[in-house]
């Protein structure tokens, strides 16, 4: 049953590394293109509608793939899971099901018309059928974390016959955990799209390519990346006090907390021993912040590892190195950001090719950040499937581990197709530029009703 146990870990964790490619760049992006195209809209100004086609095309294939990875997902529950589904599905389901049949529905409704209606629909109506689809995604992933949220922090719930069946609705869409993690992931996923827009109109500024479209593209994105950034370390701050609060061991995780101590500092530099159940090195002490940042008071008590069962440890190396990694980055983005307001403003940007070149490497970095906090919040977790219910090792399916070594490969060999298929795309389109302004003062794209 280890064997058995450590495959289907392995392969949902795998499904979703893989989903969650897509996600973050969806969230953020098509909010982008809505406001373009809402621009547009409102002054008919054909430099909008070439922004809006341009970066929508983009979205547009990242969306139709990440729906496709998306599919498969959801499965494992039944195949990997089953003990898992029995035991939750009660409440596990009524999200997935609203999610599937409200927000899916919504989003895919309003992007075949605005796909399929580009050159039939009034701009207005575009416009209206992209902000749909931007609300539906975020009611998708609002749902999808809504069921997550239940699974770190379990709430409106009874037990009957060993089961775990819905006592009420309002709790579990109202879980302060579940909303926690949602907003923090949301504005995570904005500077996904923020750095995206940045990184490729900073690839075509330093080749002069279309210097005026890329310059406006990468206003919005740096707009897009400024509010994000400096907004994801309060909401990070809050989210993190309230997981340390619900669950001690992940939190504990996070700092590498041996011993319960109040007014505990922070360590800049630390590396944890789980193996001996103490730090291996800490230097650089800032006295008393590390409680501060666990429980908003300088002389708050901090849980450690001794006053916890020694049993439910997560990996401590894993959260503790994630936790850093994703901290790290969120001051790095909220550097480049406001470097990039002030190279902005004093109209240096297009002069400025080392930032415009570390804008562009830095592309795949809001993806490891986002990831990195996903890490987090699930290894955080473990052993736990549903915290303080259920430990994973109860949920997994009694299945030969055979069956999964056949379906985890067939699982990364599809969705590595998939992802190259992506990038493939998005790379030829970025590369090749908007439509020329012949295009659409020629009438391309302009025949439309209302």
């Amino acid at each position: 049953m280890d064997e058995v146990l450590l495959l289907s870990r392995i392969q949902f964790a795998v499904t979703v590394f893989y989903h969650f490619l897509f996600v973050p760049l969806t969230l953020g992006l098509v909010i982008l293109v809505a406001i373009m195209e809402t621009k547009y809209a409102r002054t008919l100004d054909q430099t909008y509608k070439r922004m809006a086609d341009y970066w929508g095309k983009l979205f547009a294939i990242n969306f139709v793939l990440g729906v496709i990875t998306g599919i498969t997902m959801e499965f494992q529950f039944g195949t990997n899971w089953s003990e898992y589904s029995k035991y939750m599905g009660d409440i596990f389901g009524s999200p997935l099901a609203i999610e599937a049949l409200a927000a899916f529905f919504l989003e895919s409704t309003f992007m075949g018309i605005w796909l399929f209606g580009k050159d039939r629909f009034s701009p207005k109506l575009r416009a209206v059928s992209i902000w749909m689809v931007a609300l539906g995604t975020n009611i998708s992933a609002l749902w999808i974390i809504t069921a997550n949220g239940f699974m770190q922090n379990p709430v409106g719930y009874v037990l009957n016959n060993g089961r775990v069946e819905l006592n009420s609705f309002a709790e579990l869409v109202t879980n302060p955990y579940a909303w926690y993690m949602f907003v923090h992931t949301v504005v995570s996923a904005y500077i996904v799209g923020a750095f995206f827009m940045m990184a490729i109109s900073a690839y075509h500024l330093l080749r002069k390519n279309e210097t005026a479209f890329y310059k406006k593209s990468f206003k919005y994105g740096l707009a897009m990346a400024l509010f994000s950034a400096t907004l994801t370390p309060f909401i990070g701050h809050q989210s993190g006090v309230f997981a340390a609060k619900m669950q001690p061991a992940k939190g504990a995780a996070m700092e590498a907390v041996w011993e319960t101590q109040k007014g505990m500092p922070f360590h800049l530099i630390q590396i944890p021993d789980q193996e001996n159940q103490r730090n291996a090195f800490a230097a650089i002490s800032i006295p008393k912040i590390g409680s501060f940042l666990y429980t908003n008071s300088f002389n708050g008590e901090v849980t450690g590892f001794n006053d916890l069962p020694k049993d439910e440890q997560p990996n401590i190396e894993l959260v503790f190195y994630a936790f850093r990694l994703m901290v790290a980055l969120g001051i790095f983005f909220l550097a480049v950001s406001w470097y990039g307001l002030y190279l902005y403003r004093k109209n240096k940007l297009e002069t400025s090719p080392k930032y415009l070149k570390l804008v562009l490497y830095s592309v795949l970095l809001p993806y490891l950040a986002i990831n990195a906090g996903w890490m987090v919040a699930e290894a955080g977790r473990q052993p736990w499937v549903v915290y303080g219910l259920m430990k994973t090792s109860d949920g997994v399916s009694p299945i030969a581990s055979s069956q999964i070594v056949f379906s985890l490969a067939a699982l990364i060999i599809f969705y590595t197709v998939l992802l190259v298929a992506d990038v493939y795309l998005i790379v030829k389109y970025a590369k090749k530029g908007p439509e020329s302004e012949a295009h659409y003062s020629l009438g391309g794209g302009v025949k439309h009703v209302s």
